[in-house]
This record gives structure tokens, sequence and C-alpha cells, in this order.
């Protein structure tokens, strides 16, 4: 098994280029255990970026995160987002704090605005750069913003410190290639793929068989796999199952060749215009 590739923010600071992600956690206290247990063994394959959110399950899922990362936070590269309705200066201080509580820990390495609402970016932006000067986050981005947001947002003082965008990015939603992606990469800012086998509706996708038969992969690993391909994409999927931790992780071993990307881009054609920004 290949170490997992690192990928660099603008920071500096180089962070794994597989996470792992917490939506839907936190739902059902019968799958507390089975969460906790799963993102502990993607911390022991090495998947130490963890991505939640005050959103998911209202804070239960970074309750789970919280138990998943006891007594190892140093090991972890935590991810969490403020909702737009919590975006004011005041919201921003009272969600980063009550999200500090939940997670059990003094510091979130990467806060994330989860998507745009009505508080303007510079009121938002400037509530991030004083958690950053307290020592209450480390960096700060954004999640679902398109390529004229992120314009807006670098033309804001202190917009330049955002560290990554997150999006929705797999190969049934590659809108983001016609535009968003070479406008990040042209300013290396990484790209935070959320939903990278579609929620799971790739995982049966007979298009995508035949090259997971090449592999001996599943359906689900080789779309990781291929947005793993790119370098400038983290990619953070979300698994319960012991099988699934490690099947995500064994995706990152898999090297997509010309063929298995031309019969891709048949089956999933790329973006040929500008499209709306998809989000889930």
């Amino acid at each position: 098994m290949a170490e997992i590739r690192m990928i660099g923010l603008p920071s500096g600071e180089r962070v794994p280029a597989l996470g792992q992600g917490t939506w839907r956690m936190g739902e059902d206290r019968h799958r507390h255990a089975d969460e906790v247990a799963a993102l502990k063994l993607g911390i022991d394959l090495g998947m130490t970026l963890i991505d939640t959110a005050e959103m998911y399950a209202s804070g239960g899922a970074e309750e789970v995160t919280r138990e998943a990362i006891a007594g190892r936070r140093d090991e972890i590269f935590l991810v969490s987002k403020v909702l737009p309705s919590n975006a004011s200066h005041g919201g921003v201080m009272r969600a980063c704090e009550a999200s500090l509580r939940r997670l059990g820990t003094d510091r979130i390495d990467l806060y994330l605005l989860h998507w745009r609402g009505g508080t303007p970016l510079a009121e938002t932006v400037g509530a991030f750069e004083v958690l950053k000067r307290d020592g209450k986050i480390r960096h700060w981005g954004v999640s679902n913003f398109d390529t004229d947001d992120m314009e807006e947002l670098a033309g804001i003082e202190g917009g330049d410190a955002v560290q990554v965008n997150q999006v929705l990015y797999n190969p049934g939603a590659r809108g983001i290639e016609y535009d968003l992606m070479p406008w990040s990469e042209e300013r290396g800012i990484p790209l935070m793929a959320y939903s990278p086998v579609n929620q799971g509706s790739l995982a049966e996708d007979r298009r995508l068989a035949a090259i997971a038969a090449r592999h001996g992969a599943t359906p689900a690993q080789i779309a990781l796999a291929w947005v793993l391909r790119r370098k400038g994409v983290i990619a953070i999927p979300k698994a319960v199952e012991p099988e699934h931790v490690r099947r995500n992780r064994a995706a990152l071993d898999i090297e997509l060749d010309a063929a298995d990307l031309a019969e891709l881009d048949r089956a999933f054609p790329p973006p040929r215009r500008k499209q709306p920004l998809a989000m889930i």
C-alpha cells in the first residue's frame, strides 16, 4: 500500500489527498459506535483529514468526530463548517465556540463557510481572521463557491487567505472542470471534493464496471480514483463499514491509464460550456 499523497495548501501546509467525510453521521444513535470505529480505522490507515460541519445532524457528526479523535488530536487535520445563517461576525464567533465544544478541541485546523448566504463576505472573512488571530482556527476556506464567488472573495481585504473551496465533484458532476478548476489550479487553491461517489449512486454504475473489472476493483473505487487523479483535489468520501473504509483507502493505489480515462470521458462527458455550480 503506497503512502497517501499529500497536497499543499496556499499556506504551505500539506494535507492528505484522501480524507474522511462525516455527512449523515450522528443521525442514528444505533450507528454511533460503528461511525466512531470507522473514523478511527481511517485514521489508522492514514486518512487523517476529517471533514465535518455544524449542520450535520445538528452537531451530532462533530460529536462522533470528537470520540474518534480523542487522544489523537495532534494526528488530525480537522475541518468543520459554519452555516451561512451564522456567517455574521458575532454568529461566526458563537458557532465556532459551539463546534469547538462538540469536537472537544481548542482549535479547528480549517474552518469553512458552508455556502454563501446574505452576510457580506467581508464580514465573514473578518470574523475568520479574528478566529485565526485568537488561535481558535488555523486556516479558513469556503464551500460551494463558484468562479464568480471566488473572484469576489479574492477582491476582499484578507480574501487571499482562503485555503480551499469544497465543492461537489465526481464523474457524474464535472461542471467545475470548465472554469472553476482551472481558475483554482492557476492560483494554487485546492478543491475538496465532496460526494466523490455521488452519494453512493456510482457504486453500482454499469459504466464503471468494466474498468473496475480490469483493475480488480469496485465501481466506487474507480470513481474515487478518478477524482484523486487530479493533483490539486482532496477527496472526502464517507464510510461506516470497515471494509468500505479499507476500499476507499485502496482506491489511492489504483492508477487509471489513458484508455481508462478516455472510456470515462465517453461515459461521463466533460463540460463544453459554463454550467451552474452543482450542489447537494
